[in-house]
């Protein structure tokens, strides 16, 4: 089968199985469904920092089982604010610390800290999706779609405006222009979505809606932007640590995809975020 075929196949499976999760009228399949994919990511982060597969599988149980403990005290429902803050902290000053080191920092960490910093960001992120799906199916999807946007954006933005390389040395195709032009994308999907909110009955106010409400008009395209950028710095983070590794995929789990970090990558850092801002 060719690549693109692959492509094809792997997604309709992905679609067929997180369609009908993320719509299920309880939670549970949802959350037992990303605990899967978040599991296999630890796995994916451990082999990436040179993890031999016994401990790399042991990683990716004990991040599940992190996962499930959050959920057992009730943190899925309930989580504690100062965890989206921490992970804000860790993604804002350590994603730009790491990110203007480049590559030939990252090996010289130890281990154990580039570890404990990724299984850390992935627990965050599934949390935060988790408690995502739980204030409702508008407002999560509000949040998929602004990542989902903003890259699709910066794509044809950057291949059209491009000339001012982001991070040469990480991803060469990324420009300055092409942010820009990613946030610009979000800005107008909060547009059209907020008017289509609008005039039909939601289950949930998006993303959108409610930091506009909480901001103003101002505040809230800035935050938005400030999340559109994150969510490239994900993106980045992941290609540093693979360009590190010498891997090109995070895994081959998916096929015509890679792995899950590569398809997650740049989710990873906005659900926490976007909580961090609404708990203002």
């Amino acid at each position: 089968m060719s690549m693109l075929g692959q492509r094809v196949v792997t997604a309709i499976v992905l679609l067929a199985l997180l369609v009908p999760a993320l719509l299920a009228p309880v939670d549970w399949p949802f959350n037992l469904l990303t605990l899967l994919l978040i599991a296999a990511a630890g796995w994916e982060w451990a082999r990436l920092n040179q993890s031999s597969m016994p401990t790399s599988l042991a990683i990716g149980l004990l991040l599940a089982v992190a996962c499930l403990a959050a959920l057992a005290v009730g943190w899925v429902t309930h989580p504690p604010a100062s965890a989206w803050w921490l992970d804000t902290a860790v993604w804002v000053l350590g994603g730009a610390w790491a990110l203007r080191k480049g590559t030939a920092l990252w090996p010289q960490l130890p281990r154990a800290l580039r570890l404990v910093l990724g299984l850390a960001a992935l627990w965050a992120a599934w949390l935060a999706i988790s408690h995502a799906r739980g204030v409702g199916i508008n407002f999560i999807l509000s949040v998929f779609c602004l990542v989902w946007v903003a890259d699709i954006a910066a794509y044809f933005g950057g291949r059209r405006f491009g000339r001012r390389k982001l991070a040469p040395s990480i991803s060469p195709g990324k420009s300055w222009e092409g942010v820009y032009s990613g946030m610009a994308g979000v800005f107008v999907l909060t547009l059209v979505w907020r008017s289509v909110e609008s005039r039909i009955e939601t289950d949930s106010l998006s993303l959108y809606a409610q930091l506009l409400e909480r901001f103003g008009l101002i505040g809230g395209l800035l935050a938005l932007a400030f999340l559109a950028g994150m969510s490239v710095v994900g993106d980045l983070m992941e290609s540093l640590v693979k360009r590190a590794a010498g891997a090109k995929d995070s895994s081959r789990l998916l096929p015509g995809h890679g792995g899950v970090l590569d398809r997650v990558d740049a989710l990873l850092p906005v659900f926490p975020l976007s909580l961090a801002l609404l708990s203002l």
